[in-house]
């Protein structure tokens, strides 16, 4: 079973100030989690988890992070924009974009970005947008067909829309390097969410013989290794989480196997990680409205895939805990519905639970990434608000729910609300 960081006493206390739904983190966990992958890489002397702002883009959960030594993983105008107000710039931002727009390449230039660039054609792109090739640049390689792990068929590279062939970077590298960039770093995404020690340790095996080859071919030493992100957490109650010391590890030991004795040991090693950062470390918290009973027992909540559309959108599993009723049995079978107009609108189907009463309050498990940052407003649902569980106990609103006024802002003409 999995352990919720709030318990029903803490909720009934939050929500005399912050109404449900709302999405809360735990800033211990989140350290403790960014500590925790450190401490597994610290073999490497320039080792930098840049975390993936998509995952849970918050200014206040990006400080916490960059306390902890982190920088950003940035694929947008906002999210640049993000990371230099919270005090993020230069080489502690990662730029790694696709299909980009001009002001996007200029901005993370002039902020002092590591530009990663998804397409060989781009390096023409960035040269008229900017005027120059920087001096420290990376690229984005796509290995192709199907990327498998035990044998098991983990994701399928040949079908994603990014990064470059084999031949396609090490052209491009030439390219960067006649043009004036002086350092260099190549980074890859071949799975997401894996939920397997392996995956790093594959990757990194599969970029460290590359960057022997392209130092063969090109004499160009690479300054830095981006495994990019994709390790996972453990959605079902059932499932192993990863190790990321074990995983750590499995690095090290491709590392010096592939790169030290090719005269590569001083390459850094980087990592993109937002899921396993800030995943487990969130929970969307809804209170039941009402239960109805037809073909099936349908427990309704004031949270809607508005608020977390993972599984009306992938039929994603996500735990939930009757707040509570932490101890009695499952007995009941329950959909967990929200109140779109739409019958994918559900955040369990045919889900063993413990009787549920009108008033109960549920966590949603494992929202803290790809949660809050994917919501929208169909229907005329509203934003929910974020709060920060800090360590000293207390709570802390970090995004105010959005309201009315918010929702018709920027309506263009004749508007009145009061009509």
């Amino acid at each position: 079973m999995k352990t919720p960081f709030v318990t029903k006493d803490q909720v009934e206390k939050i929500v005399q100030t912050y109404p449900t739904p709302f999405h809360i983190y735990d800033e211990k966990g989140i350290r403790k989690t960014a500590r925790d992958f450190r401490k597994a890489f610290a073999w490497n002397p320039g080792f930098k988890e840049y975390f993936a702002v998509k995952a849970t883009p918050n200014p206040t959960i990006l400080r916490i992070l960059h306390e902890e030594g982190c920088g950003t993983d940035c694929s947008s105008m906002a999210e640049l924009i993000m990371s230099e107000r919270v005090g993020i710039t230069g080489t502690e931002i990662m730029f790694s974009s696709n299909d980009t727009p001009d002001q996007e390449f200029l901005k993370a230039y002039v902020l002092g970005a590591t530009i990663n660039l998804d397409d060989i054609s781009l390096i023409d792109d960035l040269k008229r947008v900017t005027g120059t090739i920087p001096k420290r640049i990376s690229c984005r390689f796509n290995p192709g067909g199907k990327f498998a792990i035990s044998n098991a068929i983990m994701d399928n590279p040949g079908d994603a829309k990014y990064g470059m062939t084999e031949d396609q970077i090490i052209e491009a590298y030439r390219r960067l390097k006649a043009m004036g960039a002086e350092e260099f770093g190549i980074h890859a995404f071949l799975a997401s969410n894996t939920v397997s020690n392996e995956y790093y340790p594959v990757l990194a095996g599969i970029l460290f013989r590359l960057v022997v080859k392209i130092k063969q071919l090109t004499g160009i030493s690479m300054s830095f290794i981006n495994l990019s992100g994709g390790v996972g957490i453990p959605y079902r109650p059932d499932q192993k989480a990863n190790d990321i010391a074990v995983i750590g590890e499995g690095v090290h030991r491709a590392y010096d196997q592939i790169l030290v004795p090719n005269g590569l040991g001083n390459v850094s090693i980087y990592t993109e990680c937002g899921r396993f950062m800030l995943g487990p470390n969130g929970h969307l918290v809804t209170k039941v409205l009402h239960e109805k009973k037809t073909y099936k027992d349908y427990i309704g909540v004031d949270a809607c895939a508005s608020n977390l559309m993972r599984p009306a959108m992938y039929g994603a599993y996500h735990h939930i805990t009757v707040l509570g009723k932490e101890k009695e049995p499952l007995d009941h079978v329950y959909d967990v519905t929200g109140a779109l107009c739409e019958n994918n609108d559900k955040f369990a189907v045919d889900r063993p639970l413990p009787k549920i009463d009108i008033g109960d309050y549920l966590v949603i498990h494992d929202t803290g990434a790809h949660g809050f940052s994917m919501g929208y407003n169909y229907n005329g649902r509203l934003w929910s608000s974020e709060l920060l569980l800090r360590e000293n106990g207390s709570v802390l609103q970090i995004r105010r729910p959005e309201t009315i006024e918010d929702y018709f802002a920027t309506l263009d003409g004749y508007w009145d609300l009061n009509v």
